[in-house]
């Protein structure tokens, strides 16, 4: 005789699925267990390479950061040739090596402003726009620097069009540069040059509303008359 079947409550319910879900888990690592294994130890081995990879960048960012502070007296001083080429003899190696071993961390970048400066400051701009160029550091003030250093190879090139939009760009890298003004004013004389009367006049509208009590803000008045 058939008997009525017992109604299971919501607890054995949960408790059967519990077990089937963990016969199903069991059974699916029992038969992938090898290639599982496999995964697991690829993960293994890229962790430990990001880790490396990791601790290596931030030990070269340090070194980078020594050799740079050595050569910043050389810089300083005015002694541009040996800070790009180093003292051989002595610890400092210069700012060329510096960027060529260490161009990748935020330190090695900072060098590459520094190379480019003095490459612009000894005469040699196809030499600094190469690294003006190159930069990509995240330091705002840099950046802003590595435009404009950009800008002004292509000013001496009478490019006056491309110096002016580079100009203007470092000027909108970040509110808070001291030199945002004169990029402005740079960019608007370019704009001027390159008969971009109109881009001028609102780069140097710019400078008056923003930078009231600049002297960049008085020096423009002249070439908003002349453009008038």
């Amino acid at each position: 005789m058939l008997t009525k079947k017992k109604k299971l409550s919501k607890k054995e319910i949960k408790q059967d699925k519990l077990v089937e879900t963990y016969y199903k888990a069991y059974s699916f690592i029992d038969k992938n267990r090898q290639r599982l294994m496999l995964y697991g130890g690829i993960f293994i081995v890229l962790v430990v390479a990001i880790i490396f990879f990791i601790n290596n960048r931030k030990q070269k960012n340090e070194t980078a950061g020594i050799e740079l502070a050595r050569v910043m007296d050389l810089y300083d001083s005015g002694n541009y040739v040996e800070a790009i080429q180093g003292q051989p003899g002595t610890p400092i190696i210069g700012l060329k090596r510096i960027v060529e071993e260490y161009g990748s961390t935020p330190n090695g970048e900072t060098a590459k402003i520094y190379l480019a400066d003095a490459y612009n400051l000894l005469g040699k701009s196809e030499d600094a726009y190469k690294y003006y160029k190159d930069y990509d550091g995240s330091i705002s003030l840099y950046k802003a620097s590595a435009l404009a250093g950009q800008a002004s190879y292509f000013e001496t090139k009478k490019e006056y069009e491309k110096a002016a939009d580079l100009y203007k760009k470092a000027a909108h890298v970040s509110e808070q540069d001291v030199l945002d003004a004169g990029y402005l004013v740079s960019a608007g004389i370019n704009y001027m040059k390159a008969g971009k009367n109109k881009e001028a006049k609102e780069v140097f509208e710019t400078v008056q509303k923003n930078y009231k009590t600049s002297s960049a803000a008085r020096e423009v008045e002249k070439y908003i008359v002349q453009l008038d």
